[in-house]
């Protein structure tokens, strides 16, 4: 599990406690073992170095946070982990902005994904992936998460599929898993037309951002006499 500066610590801690309880081998892995401020103000001290972390891993995992997604986007350390560790992973994955990430290093090409719904479509699709509005997407062994609360709905599917459907549930059950939210504005589609358009407005320049990286890591890939393979929301 990839940490990062200014990550969001919900992005790392839903899918966290649903591996906790599976007992899984836990590695936080970053170029260096400093503590990464989070975007709560809150220290997460990472375990593993890059150049430690295990070969083969069972899961593969970027968390979002707009801002330090999009600031690692062109980090050669980060990419090329990504790339090293993508070889072997048994799946890779991502929840909200991680997907940036995933799709930066090149591991979503030709692949159905999502993300948060500011990023979603055009930075994915930019990088090769098809974008696909779902709040958690399996595409063979890629599997990627909406935005911040959709990790949690990410690790029982992921749970699922590493140790069975009666042991997600009941990890949906130890962590009283049933979301009943008090306001129906949690996406675009539902929010009232005033708020959304205030946080468009707001995110405007991250999201361009993620936007002119996304282009211009396709566009390496072209130059180098690869092909992205063209992609579409849907």
């Amino acid at each position: 599990m990839l940490v990062h500066p200014m990550m969001v610590m919900q992005d790392l801690i839903g899918p966290l406690t649903v591996f906790n309880l599976m007992r899984c081998e836990i590695h936080l892995v970053w170029k260096n073992r400093e503590p990464v401020m989070t975007e709560v103000g809150l220290l997460v001290a990472p375990t593993t170095t890059f150049a430690e972390c295990p070969d083969r891993l069972d899961v593969l995992f970027a968390p979002g946070g707009l801002d330090g997604s999009v600031a690692i986007m062109d980090d050669p350390e980060v990419l090329n982990f990504f790339k090293e560790q993508g070889k072997t992973a048994r799946y890779i994955t991502s929840d909200c902005t991680g997907s940036l990430i995933l799709g930066a290093a090149g591991l979503l090409r030709g692949y159905k994904a999502t993300s948060h719904w500011s990023v979603r479509d055009e930075p994915l699709a930019l990088m090769g992936a098809i974008p696909t509005h779902q709040r958690v997407v399996v595409d063979r062994n890629r599997i990627t998460g909406g935005g911040v609360t959709a990790g949690i709905d990410f690790g029982l599917t992921l749970a699922a599929l590493l140790r069975g459907k009666e042991s997600a549930q009941t990890i949906q059950l130890v962590i009283e898993y049933a979301p009943a939210p008090p306001f129906n504005a949690g996406t675009p589609e539902t929010a009232p037309k005033s708020i959304y358009d205030a946080l468009v407005s707001r995110r405007a320049d991250p999201v361009e951002r993620a936007r002119q990286k996304a282009a211009r890591a396709a566009a390496s890939w072209t130059s180098a006499g690869r092909t992205t393979g063209g992609a579409r929301a849907h």
